[in-house]
């Protein structure tokens, strides 16, 4: 599949008016479709489906070349599998998209496949330890995004562990950040730990909650009653 056979595929997926809208909604200045979520994903299910792993890489880095919206997003999920062999190329390309970041729907999509590169190789968080220094501050929110599988374990291994504790000292470096979204990528990996991990999110509030903003402070200890 060539990158005009998927262009075209998404501009017949297009809805009349509604590209106007997602542009104010995403705040986007890049073109911008009109096409609604759900048919990017049955579209890019079909193209996963139908390609090798080489050929989707080459299809999703001329996607995400385009710099069309719904094109990027489209790259970051013919990408998103929990199987693929080999994944280098994919691991890669997803790394080299960070830069790039500059929409946190662009950046969550992206997260979304990364995550599958990460738990299938969990020795590829030392790479997302860097991005934590980042100047790039979607760079740094997207250490936490891409990590949040390490919130969900309900009975975790060591090794699982020490990178949850890892992450969260990353968290508690930026708590002195007061930029919106990194404050609320904080808080949204300390509220989902604390449905599987209680006890570590409400230390980490204890040590760090007065550094947050108050907003994700209270995100943050939404589902621990007690932590206020």
């Amino acid at each position: 599949m060539t990158f005009d056979d998927a262009l075209a595929s998404l501009e017949a997926l297009i809805e009349p008016g509604r590209a106007e809208k997602m542009s104010a909604y995403h705040k986007q200045a890049r073109p911008v479709l009109g096409v609604p979520n759900p048919a990017i994903n049955d579209v890019t299910k079909e193209w996963r489906q139908s390609l090798s792993v080489a050929e989707r890489v080459d299809l999703a880095r001329a996607l995400w070349a385009s710099d069309i919206f719904e094109a990027r997003l489209a790259a970051a999920k013919v990408l998103t599998q929990a199987r693929i062999r080999p994944d280098d190329g994919v691991w890669d390309l997803i790394q080299s998209w960070v830069p790039d970041f500059d929409s946190w729907a662009i950046a969550d999509h992206v997260c979304m496949a990364g995550m599958k590169r990460l738990t299938a190789d969990p020795a590829r968080v030392d790479v997302i330890e860097d991005w934590t220094t980042s100047d790039h501050m979607w760079t740094r929110r997207a250490a936490l995004v891409i990590t949040l599988p390490w919130t969900k374990q309900n009975h975790p291994k060591p090794a699982e562990l020490a990178v949850r504790d890892r992450v969260l000292g990353w968290a508690a470096g930026y708590a002195d950040d007061h930029d919106w979204f990194i404050q609320k990528s904080v808080a949204w990996w300390v509220r989902d730990l604390s449905k599987h991990d209680p006890d570590r999110s409400r230390a980490f509030l204890d040590a760090h909650g007065d550094k947050l903003k108050p907003f994700a402070r209270k995100e943050a200890g939404k589902y621990l009653p007690s932590a206020d």
